[in-house]
C-alpha cells in the first residue's frame, strides 16, 4: 500500500486511502472505437497512445509503484499485415518520442514476452528507451510486447527443463519461485488491481500466475476515451475490496488488527 497523496486538480476525497502497489491494465478497444468515428483502426491505436501517456502521468502523479500495460500479444501478430505494421511503427515512435518526458516524471521503463520477436527499429528504440531510464526511481512502466501468460510459463519451464537434461538442476529442485524467477516477468510483484478497458470480461492471457489474487475491474470505456477519472473509479473499487488470499474475513481482519498492535508496540 502506497501513501495516499495531494494532487492538483483532484479532490482528496476522490482519492482512496488505500492504493494498490502493482496496476496491470489490458488496454481494450482502440479498434472499435476507430470504427465509431469512421476511421481505420491504426487510428484508434494512435488515439489509444494518447490515453497511454494521460495514464502514466496519473500513476506517477498517485505513486503507483508498477505499471503493466498489454501492449500487444504474442498472438497479434496474425493480424492484418498492415496494421501490425503500423503499430509497430507507432510503438517506434512512441519508445523515442516520451523518452524526455518519461524521464522527466521518473518513470522507469522495462519488457515482458518475446522482445527478439519485435522489428529491429522498434527493438532498438525500446532499447534506447529502457537503458535512458534505468536510473529512474518512479513508477515502473511494464510493457507487454510479444506476450502471453502460457508461453511465458512454457518458455520458462522449457529453459529448465533443459538444465535438468544437463545436470545443472535437479526435479526436486523445481519450486514456483524457480519457475517464475525463469519468466520474463521475474522482476514484477503480484498484481494488485487488473483493469480492462472495452466493455469485455476476460483476461486474455495476461498474467495469469502474477493476478492469481488480483482484484478485477472491466469498465465499458475505450481505451482511447480512458482518463485520471476512470483510474480513479478502478482504484476506488480495489480500496473497497477486502483481499483475502485464501484467508476467511474473520482471519483478514484478526492479522489487520494483530499488525496495528505490533506497530504500536514497536513505537513505544
Amino acid at each position: 500500500m502506497v501513501q495516499k497523496p495531494v494532487l492538483p486538480g483532484v479532490s482528496p476525497e476522490s482519492i482512496p486511502d488505500r492504493l494498490p502497489r502493482h496496476v496491470a491494465i489490458i488496454m481494450d478497444g482502440n479498434g472499435r472505437w476507430a470504427k465509431a468515428r469512421g476511421q481505420v483502426r491504426w487510428e484508434g491505436h494512435s488515439a489509444g497512445a494518447s490515453a497511454v501517456r494521460r495514464t502514466l502521468e496519473s500513476a506517477a502523479r498517485l505513486g503507483i509503484e508498477y505499471l503493466t500495460l498489454y501492449a500487444f500479444s504474442v498472438n497479434n501478430w496474425k493480424r492484418p499485415r498492415l496494421e501490425v505494421e503500423a503499430l509497430m511503427r507507432l510503438l517506434t515512435h512512441f519508445a523515442r518520442k516520451e523518452r524526455a518526458e518519461l524521464i522527466r516524471q521518473n518513470i522507469r521503463v522495462q519488457l515482458i514476452g518475446r522482445e527478439e520477436d519485435l522489428p529491429d527499429a522498434a527493438r532498438n528504440a525500446l532499447d534506447e528507451l529502457m537503458e535512458a531510464t534505468a536510473h529512474c526511481t518512479g513508477t515502473t512502466l511494464s510493457l507487454a510486447l510479444s506476450y502471453g501468460a502460457r508461453d511465458d510459463v512454457t518458455r520458462a519451464v522449457r529453459s529448465l527443463v533443459e538444465k535438468a537434461a544437463s545436470g545443472e538442476l535437479r526435479p526436486d529442485q523445481v519450486t514456483e519461485e524457480l519457475i517464475r524467477g525463469a519468466m520474463t516477468t521475474h522482476d514484477l510483484p503480484d498484481v494488485d488491481l487488473l483493469i480492462r478497458t472495452g466493455g469485455e470480461s476476460r483476461v486474455s492471457d495476461f498474467l495469469l500466475i502474477e493476478a492469481a489474487y488480483a482484484e478485477l475491474v472491466f469498465l465499458p470505456v475505450m481505451w482511447p476515451d480512458f482518463t485520471e477519472q476512470h483510474l480513479l473509479k478502478a482504484l476506488r473499487i480495489y480500496a473497497g475490496t477486502e483481499r483475502r488470499f485464501g484467508l476467511t474475513g474473520e482471519q483478514v481482519q484478526a492479522g489487520s488488527l494483530f499488525d496495528l498492535a505490533r506497530a504500536a508496540f514497536a513505537a513505544q
